[in-house]
């Protein structure tokens, strides 16, 4: 079986040793970035036996502007068009074998660190599966002509056409936000746009926010996993589950096996902009850890975890609705 077993060292035998360290040491993964912007939308009645698409309803703004009525005039009448957007939920898990004698012959307690395992295994592919929608957003954004501090070009066709060839910088940020509330982008949390990228992303962008930092008296108040700071409206959090170019294997979500494809001439990478109803998270089946029923006899035993939901971007697709897009994309040729 493949799995944890107790002949051999790396897959179990090391788990007992007679000056073993009671402590358990797991492997570093960061919280959640992605998923927790995304919308949770009670899926129990959808997902169980009445298939697999979950749908809602985007209502588009009043289709004729009201305004000044003449005492005489009939009230004028208008309408609102309503479109309907579709995802598929999908199973998510994954499982760890183990066998009987491993159980009971290990220092430590083997389901708990298997458990432990599972849930930081759990986090990254749900986080990576909302990604996914993220970075389906049709609208991108570079610096003008590839070199501009200041100014940006926005592309709603979905690709890039130039590359970029400056870092991240604080006048890119007043750009995108003054792009974003004339596209009338509504804001995630009060007045407040938000940003995630790799850290690296954000280099040249830290630099020029620590002359602005100086200056701040009362400061900021944290909200979201990651977050590291606030500028011209908008609320910047890191994120290391997707690698640099964003080259993620978005089928096997292994961020830890995948070589990030990084822009060319390493002076950036990805970010992305967005402001409030990003991406809807439809759940039939919450993420929840379970134990397989043991078999041979009770010697091979085994634990997983799974969910059933799915993710979709709730507005903006490419075409017609790509003025309603709440994501924007710091993105470049090559």
């Amino acid at each position: 079986m493949s799995g944890q077993v107790w002949s051999v060292n790396a897959l179990g035998g090391y788990m007992f040793s007679e000056e073993l360290s009671n402590v358990l040491r797991m492997a570093v993964l960061s919280v959640i970035k992605f998923r927790q912007f995304c919308d949770a939308k009670d899926a129990t009645d959808k997902g169980l036996q009445r298939g697999a698409n979950f749908s809602w309803d985007v209502y588009s703004k009043a289709q004729t502007k009201g305004g000044a009525l003449q005492e005489t005039n009939t009230m004028p009448e208008t309408n609102f068009v309503i479109a309907q957007k579709t995802m598929t939920m999908t199973e998510f898990g994954n499982s760890i074998p183990f066998t009987q004698k491993l159980d009971n012959l290990s220092k430590h307690p083997v389901k708990e660190i298997i458990h432990r395992v599972l849930k930081s295994d759990c986090k990254m592919a749900l986080d990576i599966a909302a990604w996914t929608q993220f970075n389906s957003t049709p609208v991108k954004v570079q610096a003008a002509s590839g070199t501009s501090t200041t100014a940006i070009t926005l592309v709603e066709s979905g690709s890039i056409g130039l590359t970029n060839n400056v870092a991240f910088g604080k006048g890119h940020v007043r750009a995108i936000v003054d792009t974003m509330k004339e596209r009338n982008i509504p804001a995630y949390t009060g007045d407040d746009y938000y940003s995630i990228a790799r850290p690296t992303a954000y280099s040249n962008l830290k630099v020029d926010l620590e002359g602005v930092y100086q200056y701040t008296e009362t400061g900021f108040q944290m909200i979201m996993n990651g977050e590291i700071g606030r500028f011209y409206n908008c609320r910047f959090v890191e994120q290391t589950h997707i690698p640099t170019g964003g080259a993620e294997d978005s089928t096997t979500f292994s961020p830890q096996t995948d070589t990030g494809d990084a822009w060319n001439n390493a002076k950036s990478d990805w970010i992305f902009f967005f402001g409030e109803d990003t991406v809807a998270e439809a759940v039939a089946i919450p993420e929840e850890i379970r134990g397989k029923i043991p078999t041979d006899f009770g010697r091979n035993k085994g634990v997983a975890w799974y969910a059933l939901l799915g993710f979709g971007r709730t507005q903006g697709d490419a075409g017609t609705d790509v003025k309603n897009a709440r994501i924007l994309k710091w993105e470049s040729a090559a």
